[in-house]
């Protein structure tokens, strides 16, 4: 395996990294400002109200957009597993 192919497979997986955690960080931030914004207005600084939101949120990302990250880690995988017999040589 030469240096290139390394520095190419390392990209692919933290691209693969982002696109996966993604939507769960986007919506688990925007439900995070939106209970700042709710507390600031109420004027309400109890620190463990924003967790469950989040939870909740990030559960729902996972549910809304699991099948479509199963699909990407699958075709990675897949398309690792084909270009092993370049990475040998």
């Amino acid at each position: 395996m030469s240096g290139d192919m390394a520095i190419q497979i390392g990209r692919e997986a933290l691209t693969m990294v982002m696109l996966v955690s993604a939507p769960m960080l986007g919506l688990g931030l925007i439900v995070g400002i939106m209970v700042s914004i709710f507390q600031a207005t109420t004027q309400i600084q109890e620190q463990t109200l924003s967790f469950i939101p989040k939870i909740l949120a990030v559960f729902v990302a996972i549910l809304i957009f699991g099948p479509w990250i199963l699909n990407l880690l699958v075709d990675y995988t897949r398309q690792i597993f084909l270009s092993l017999p370049q990475m040998i040589r």
